[in-house]
This record gives C-alpha cells, sequence and structure tokens, in this order.
C-alpha cells in the first residue's frame, strides 16, 4: 500500500514510488477498482418493497415503492448517493434507500446521476435537478403526495440536495420541496483551513489534502495546484472579505475550536483563481448564496460528524439557514466520520454512528 505522501501521485495522473513511475493503465484501473469497491455487495431481494429501475429524462434511478397499500398518498423522497461526484452508485446506496422506503412508509427515488470524469461538472448536478424536476411534476404517478417531497443526500449529495434546493427556490410551475436532509455536506471551496480541517487533517477516507485532490480530480483541473487552494490562493482579498461573514473561524462554536491555528497570510495567484473559478460559483459552493435564496429555502436537518473535515461546512451551512428563519433540525454524531453512513447494512463491519444518522434521517422525514 503506498504512504500517505504519494496518495496525492494516485490522483494527479502520475503514480511513483521511490525512483519508479506508473503508467496511466494504473491509474485508469485504480479509478475502476475505487469504483468497484465503493459500489459495495449486491443487497438481497427485498420482500416489502417493489423496486424498479427507470430513467427520469435520460437519468437513471431506481425507485422504492412500498409493497403494502397506502390508504392516502404517501410521501415521496429523493436520494442523491455521495462519492465526490467520481465514486458512488445507485448500488453503493442500496440498503440505506431500502430501509429509508421501509421504515419511513414513503416512496424513495435513488438517482444515479453521471459520473466525473467521465462527464464533466456540472453533469452531475444538472443530472440531479432534471431527476427531482421529473419526480415534483410526475410524482402522483407513483402514488406521491407532490406536496410532501423531501431531497436527501451525503457527502457530495448532500451538496447537490443544497444546490438543487436553492435552483428550485423561484420556480413556480412546480411543487415546493418539503424539506431537505444534508448528511456531513461538502458546502464550500474558498477555505480549507477551518478548525475541522486542520483537526481531521490525517484522518481516513477524508483528509485535508484529499478534499482538495478530490475537488481538483472531480473538476478535471491540474492537481498540482493542491497546495495553492490549501493556503487559500485561489481567493481574492475581494472575495474573501465578501464572504468573511459566512465563512469564518470565529462563526465556530469555541468547543469546536480545541487547538486551532489561523493559518499564515498567503498571496493570492491570479493563475490558481482563473483556473478554479468554479470553486467560487454557489452551485459548487451553496455556502455563497445570498440570503435572498437562504431564506426561501424548506425545512432542513443536518446531521455533522466530529471526525471529519466537513464538519465546520455544517456548522456554517445551519447558521446561515438560522440566520434566515429555516427551520433547521442539527444532529452531531461525536463518534462519526466521513462516510460512515456507507457502511451501513454490513452487519460486523457497520459502525454504530452508521445507523444512528440514518435513523435521525428517517425520523426527520416521518415528521413531514
Amino acid at each position: 500500500r503506498p504512504h500517505d505522501s504519494e496518495l496525492p501521485y494516485l490522483t494527479c495522473g502520475l503514480y511513483r514510488v521511490g525512483r519508479l513511475e506508473f503508467p496511466m493503465l494504473f491509474l485508469i484501473f485504480l479509478h475502476i477498482l475505487i469504483r468497484l469497491v465503493v459500489d459495495g455487495l449486491p443487497a438481497r431481494r427485498d420482500s416489502e418493497l417493489f423496486i424498479k429501475d427507470l430513467h427520469f429524462d435520460e437519468v437513471p434511478v431506481r425507485i422504492y415503492l412500498p409493497r403494502v397499500p397506502s390508504a392516502s398518498k404517501r410521501r415521496g423522497v429523493i436520494f442523491f448517493h455521495g462519492g465526490c461526484g467520481m465514486f458512488g452508485s445507485i448500488r453503493s446506496h442500496e440498503r440505506i434507500c431500502r430501509y429509508i422506503a421501509r421504515t419511513s412508509d414513503s416512496v424513495v427515488v435513488s438517482v444515479g446521476y453521471h459520473l466525473s470524469p467521465e462527464h464533466k461538472y456540472p453533469a452531475q448536478t444538472l443530472d440531479c435537478l432534471t431527476a427531482t424536476v421529473h419526480f415534483l411534476k410526475t410524482a402522483e404517478n407513483y402514488g406521491v403526495d407532490p406536496d410532501r417531497i423531501i431531497v436527501c443526500g451525503d457527502s457530495v449529495g448532500g451538496t447537490y440536495t443544497a444546490s438543487v434546493c436553492q435552483e428550485l427556490v423561484n420556480r413556480r410551475d412546480i411543487p415546493k420541496i418539503r424539506a431537505q436532509v444534508l448528511i456531513y455536506p461538502f458546502l464550500q471551496a474558498l477555505n480549507f483551513n477551518l478548525p475541522s480541517h486542520q483537526k481531521n487533517a490525517f484522518i481516513a477516507f477524508l483528509s485535508q489534502e484529499r478534499a482538495v485532490l478530490f475537488t481538483l480530480k472531480y473538476l478535471n483541473k491540474d492537481c498540482s495546484m493542491k497546495g495553492a487552494i490549501l493556503a487559500g490562493s485561489h481567493v481574492p482579498e475581494s472575495i474573501n472579505l465578501k464572504y468573511k461573514k459566512w465563512i469564518n473561524p470565529d462563526l465556530i462554536p469555541e468547543t469546536f475550536k480545541l487547538g486551532y491555528k489561523p493559518p499564515l497570510p498567503t498571496s493570492f495567484s491570479p493563475q490558481v483563481h482563473e483556473a478554479t473559478k468554479e470553486l467560487f460559483e454557489t452551485r459548487f459552493s451553496p455556502l455563497l448564496a445570498e440570503d435572498a435564496v437562504f431564506c426561501r429555502l424548506p425545512d432542513t436537518c443536518i446531521i455533522t460528524c466530529e471526525h471529519d473535515v466537513l464538519r465546520d461546512e455544517g456548522f456554517l451551512y445551519k447558521k446561515r439557514l438560522e440566520d434566515n428563519n429555516v427551520k433547521v433540525t442539527w444532529h452531531h454524531m461525536e463518534e462519526g466520520f466521513h462516510c460512515a453512513l456507507g457502511f451501513f447494512g454490513y452487519g460486523i463491519f457497520s459502525f454504530p454512528s452508521s445507523s444512528k444518522m440514518l435513523n435521525h434521517t428517517v425520523n426527520f422525514i416521518k415528521a413531514y
């Protein structure tokens, strides 16, 4: 296994160990292997659900319908899986979606958005938006009350959830989304030195460096910019000043800032900024949306994990919502870590936090 210091080469188009260099074919194989591992084992047949594979306007989806007849229309849940926009699938979150459908008595739609790098950003967000609009328009065809639809996602799926809800606030031709669930979401790419980034800099699954590398890889950017982005050189002073009121370590509760050290000042790089302008789009960084958007967002459940570089982004999004009088339910997993949800349903390989966060999600959904 390569040492962590060599991992950047795995994600930047070159794998080097000492003086040895491996060809691009190895990297392609590695990418495929990671996808196979993330997809997990096939789930067994479920006697309680009808499960159908469909397409919503060319976007692959899998729909889970409870077999027991309902006296009235059910609620609907749209689920966007995590995986950095490059990994994960409907299959990787099969057990999660089945559990939500069974325990909340909801019709669940799992969206199989197309992955990067084969499909360039923002194809993933647009797929999620397309599938959501289609379901909002056709919900009654699946026995769903169109006024009781909840959008949910983990990790980058939480990004897509936030983005979709923001993009739909001004739509008057379709029903409104009733609520959203964000499970350890990625919400901004301006500051990779928040207290949670420092505290969990070397944590498994998603370290501080890997968060930046996956971001660049997802956008098909040059990964040699990793250091500049970690340092904040991609952000001009004008943007720092504009968003300081929303993205600022001072806004993080003191109990979560133990050991935090403000980063050293860095010089701005116009070249890096120009090459990474997508990072400043609200579609990519939903935390940057204006208050006029936030105040119109639906009721929200946010789940954060203590051992997660993205922890503070959930805190900051929670504060933005509350400042705009949006109802927020927040659960913090003290023992949780990024990717924990993906282990749900694997018996002894699952974690207590996996079940806890999914049960919090289900309980929130059942309230609507």
